[in-house]
């Protein structure tokens, strides 16, 4: 995995296993590597990019078996505006996604509960992890409706894209789906961690809200300053808590959020 002090981690496919997997009625590539328990790691807009799997490979090197389906983009090319750019336009029009559509059900989730449940079904543990960043933020939070996922984490939500405050304040899923999430948070060890920047206006602060209001002290919030001033040299427009903002010097707040992430799904899986 490379890194430096002055960027994020990255790194390649090299030592991944591909496979398709069928679910739900759709097809995509699912990316496996590593022993012990079960996390899937949904990426975040535009796909599977370098840094996206370095995060994949800190967890693999944690000692978790991590999937990595790639529901979008082209594994493994890195990020840049114009690719962002396409990747949203080709999202905002598929069915899969409901990019804008509040108290919605996504078929992608769907698909994912049965990624999920796959590996549950053959990796050490009580259940899997499930980690969702940007606009597959909320979908992490919308497969623990199945029994088999035990926690999740929701960084950075950004699905519905907040266009006014219904949007803002949506948690990424139906109704009933949040209803079920809550439900299981009462009668099982399920629990949820969020991770989100202060100032970013594409994951607002709304959506944290309705989830703490719903799940209280199931829902562990970790908000990271980037107001004016603040101490981690963060700009108003940090997005990627786990991804692009990581920097490996100790006691990096990014860094920190990433330790806790890695402590929290050891707490919950073992």
């Amino acid at each position: 995995m490379a890194s430096t002090a002055a960027s994020a981690p990255t790194a390649t496919l090299d030592g991944w296993a591909r496979s398709p997997v069928t679910a739900a009625g759709v097809t995509h590539d699912c990316y496996e590597k590593g022993s012990g328990p079960g996390v899937v790691l949904i990426p975040e807009l535009p796909g599977l990019t370098p840094q996206v799997l370095g995060l994949a490979q800190h967890l693999v090197d944690e000692g978790f078996t991590v999937v990595v389906p790639s529901p979008f983009g082209v594994p493994e090319r890195a990020s840049s505006p114009g690719y962002v750019l396409s990747t949203v336009a080709r999202i905002c029009v598929s069915a899969e996604f409901r990019a804008f559509a509040i108290d919605a059900k996504r078929p992608v989730t769907a698909y994912l509960r049965a990624v999920a449940a796959d590996l549950a079904s053959r990796t050490p543990g009580k259940g899997v992890g499930v980690i969702g960043m940007c606009f597959t933020g909320g979908f992490a939070l919308a497969t623990a409706v199945d029994d088999s996922v035990l926690a999740s984490v929701v960084s950075q939500p950004a699905a519905p894209f907040p266009v006014g405050r219904a949007r803002q304040a949506d948690p990424s899923m139906s109704r009933a789906e949040l209803d079920r999430v809550v439900e299981r948070s009462r009668e099982t060890p399920f629990c949820a961690l969020g991770l989100r920047f202060s100032e970013d206006r594409n994951a607002p602060r709304a959506r944290f809200d309705t989830l703490s209001a719903a799940l209280g002290d199931r829902f562990e919030v970790i908000e990271l300053d980037s107001a004016p001033g603040n101490a981690g040299g963060f700009s108003a427009s940090a997005h990627s808590v786990l991804t692009g903002e990581v920097r490996e010097v100790p006691g990096h707040p990014t860094l920190v959020a990433r330790e806790r992430v890695v402590a929290f799904l050891r707490e919950q899986l073992t």
